[in-house]
């Protein structure tokens, strides 16, 4: 995701496909959810799918920033149909964009970090608009390994593990929850990587990863493995209190 967004157009259809992810989204979301604060900021916000899975509760402000303006249009037609956040506010835009007194509480990276060529420079900067004690929240695939062709298509520069991610993160940081999700979702990931050979997943196949693989690993698979494993990894950054400072 480029930091030039009026130059940004997003390519290829798999944010459509994986809306119907309800499982898969539900269960990240029952992760997070401790996590989130009144005032939210979501980078990447596509076309809203993240805000409509997460809309359980009122938020004081939720602001999506998207460097596609097509899908800034898109969700601009979808707010009047209620499916998301009271006050959320879509803008055309990267995080270089927001204002120098802007801060959050939260700041959401939903499959998104991935696109982000330099992710400890961009974490570095969101730093500064999180207030004390606030919460980064990081939903990433999970292993360099399982990188396909369809990962390079889509604009992925990596896909992460504990070590990439951790020295991706700021001394303003620190982390206080990673783990691994969606064990058995890994291992059909390995099995296409080595067998299938398959470059981009079908609307099927997705709906029978979210349907039977996801449900799997949420109640066996992730339990048996203590979360050691998994397709994807969900990583929370805590900022901790400047020298000499409380939190409120």
């Amino acid at each position: 995701m480029p930091t030039t967004p009026d130059a940004f157009s997003y390519s290829g259809s798999e944010l459509e496909n994986f809306s119907a992810a309800v499982n898969w989204k539900a269960y990240w979301g029952q992760q997070i959810a401790p996590f989130l604060g009144n005032e939210v900021l979501e980078l990447g916000a596509g076309l809203g799918a993240t805000a409509r899975a997460l809309n359980h509760r009122p938020y004081r402000k939720w602001v999506g920033l998207e460097p596609d303006p097509g899908m800034c249009h898109q969700v601009r037609q979808r707010l009047g149909q209620g499916e998301l956040p009271a006050g959320y506010d879509i803008r055309h835009g990267t995080s270089c964009d927001l204002g120098a007194d802007e801060r959050f509480d939260t700041i959401l990276y939903i499959d998104v970090l991935e696109h982000i060529e330099d992710d400890r420079e961009e974490l570095q900067r969101v730093a500064h608009h999180l207030v004390d004690g606030g919460h980064i929240v990081i939903v990433a695939p999970a292993h360099n390994f399982l990188y396909t062709e369809f990962d390079r298509k889509i604009g992925h520069h990596r896909r992460y593990d504990k070590a990439l991610l951790r020295a991706a993160v700021p001394a303003s940081l620190r982390i206080t929850k990673m783990h691994y999700l969606d064990s058995v979702g890994m291992l059909a990931s390995l099995a296409n990587l080595l067998i299938l050979k398959s470059d981009s997943p079908s609307a099927g196949q997705i709906r029978l990863w979210d349907s039977v693989m996801v449900r799997a690993s949420r109640w066996v698979g992730d339990v048996l493995t203590l979360h050691q494993l998994g397709k994807s990894i969900v990583c929370i950054l805590e900022k901790e209190p400047a020298s000499g400072s409380t939190l409120a």
